[in-house]
């Protein structure tokens, strides 16, 4: 049974929206909006991904399947390969990885110097585009996962999906609003 495999997948996709999220708020700091909504975004991602953690107990994945960081098999290659296609658009990775103090003093005086620049405008674009497709591959992630939950007549696990996914639905129609509300600021001015 390959549930325990696409619960961790959730999971997995659930923190990277979060973190993502967080980067874009930081990035954008100067856009109160902007800034604090993500923030909001991104602890409701990570509430979610606490949400799935008892199951991930339940159904425990063994074998081959632990290997790799996206996991083995169709699933993990389809994450994979759609992860290598939003970074090859994105034009790469961030720099860093902690929070440590260096790092979060050049975020918030970058996001400073570039939030008065009509540069941050294209930089915001491209993050809501980014945020909008990886929400997307989270919101797909939750549909394949209650419909496990439904093959396997896992009530408590289908009911956590329909509470969990509609808040993935509210970061992709967000992202999606946001992107219809700046595009025409930026690609006019």
């Amino acid at each position: 049974m390959k549930v325990g495999l696409a619960i961790r997948q959730v999971r997995s996709a659930e923190q990277e929206l979060a973190d993502e999220l967080e980067k874009v708020g930081e990035r954008h700091k100067t856009d109160q909006e902007v800034y604090h909504l993500t923030r909001t975004l991104a602890d409701i991602s990570r509430r979610n991904v606490e949400e799935l953690a008892p199951f991930q107990e339940r159904y425990p994945i063994s074998g081959a399947s632990e290997t790799g960081e996206y996991g083995s098999g169709l699933f993990g290659k389809l994450r994979e390969k759609g992860s290598e296609m939003v970074e090859s658009v994105s034009g790469g990775s961030e720099l860093g990885g902690g929070r440590s103090g260096l790092i979060e003093t050049v975020r918030e005086k970058g996001s400073e110097m570039v939030g008065r620049r009509p540069e941050s405008g294209l930089l915001l674009l491209r993050d809501l585009r980014k945020l909008y497709a990886l929400a997307s591959e989270v919101s797909i992630d939750w549909v394949i996962l209650g419909q496990g939950a439904q093959a396997v007549k896992d009530r408590e696990l289908l009911q956590a999906t329909k509470e969990c996914h509609p808040d993935t639905l509210r970061t992709l129609k967000w992202a999606n609003t946001m992107i219809k509300n700046v595009s025409p600021q930026v690609l006019t001015s």
